[in-house]
């Protein structure tokens, strides 16, 4: 009973220092995340998936993998250095997740963002997650070819390249390519039947493809 009573007082905390943030992008969706987790807090030692809205929209993420302990957080379209700058304390940390992936990046190029900056950004929160939380493993999901952002390919590949480098020789990191699954056989372009209307979020088809890559580093 205790414990419950601390963990309410906790997430009322977390909520209200909210609120009086101003500017916060997407807050409303932290707060229900937060009012979430104050209903029923998931379990420590989870698989956490955080990042923009292909992981927001991937809705049956959790049946993908019924006996996993999943835990989504994707935000709106937000960008990755949101998640450094934002959001870790309150959709990140307080989960103490085993594992973490973390799909974020395209919007910041879309953004007009370069590569660099991406790969600058994520440096970043790995630093904050191997720091806090040294024993949990921590996969970046390759920036993905959307076929309407094409214009910023270039990049997007500079974003995954820089980070695969990085990652090559870390310890608990792993770069898992989301990419190269999504192209049309033999080529280089992705194919848009992966893709909803909008030629730039998944549809069923194509998260079917991240669900092969994922599930051994999943399970």
């Amino acid at each position: 009973m205790r414990a419950k009573l601390i963990l309410l007082f906790l997430a009322f905390s977390i909520s209200t220092g909210l609120h009086a943030q101003t500017g916060f992008p997407f807050d409303n969706e932290i707060r229900a995340f937060k009012h979430q987790d104050s209903l029923q807090f998931p379990p420590k030692d989870g698989i956490l998936f955080i990042g923009s809205s292909s992981i927001r929209k991937w809705a049956d993420l959790e049946s993908r993998f019924p006996n996993e302990p999943i835990i989504r957080r994707g935000v709106g379209g937000c960008e990755l250095w949101q998640v450094v700058d934002y959001y870790t304390p309150y959709i990140l940390f307080p989960y103490k997740p085993r594992k973490i992936f973390i799909y974020a990046g395209e919007n910041d190029i879309a953004g007009g963002k370069t590569g660099r900056f991406v790969f600058e950004e994520f440096r970043k929160l790995w630093k904050m997650i191997h720091q806090k939380l040294p024993k949990t493993t921590i996969y970046f999901m390759s920036v993905k070819p959307s076929p309407s952002r094409a214009k910023f390919i270039g990049e997007v590949n500079i974003a995954n390249s820089l980070i695969r480098k990085y990652l090559k020789n870390k310890k608990n990191s792993i770069f898992v390519d989301v990419s190269t699954v999504l192209f049309k056989p033999g080529t280089t372009t992705p194919d848009n039947s992966l893709f909803e209307a909008d030629l730039l979020h998944l549809n069923k088809t194509g998260y079917d493809r991240w669900q092969k890559v994922l599930e051994p580093f999943v399970q």
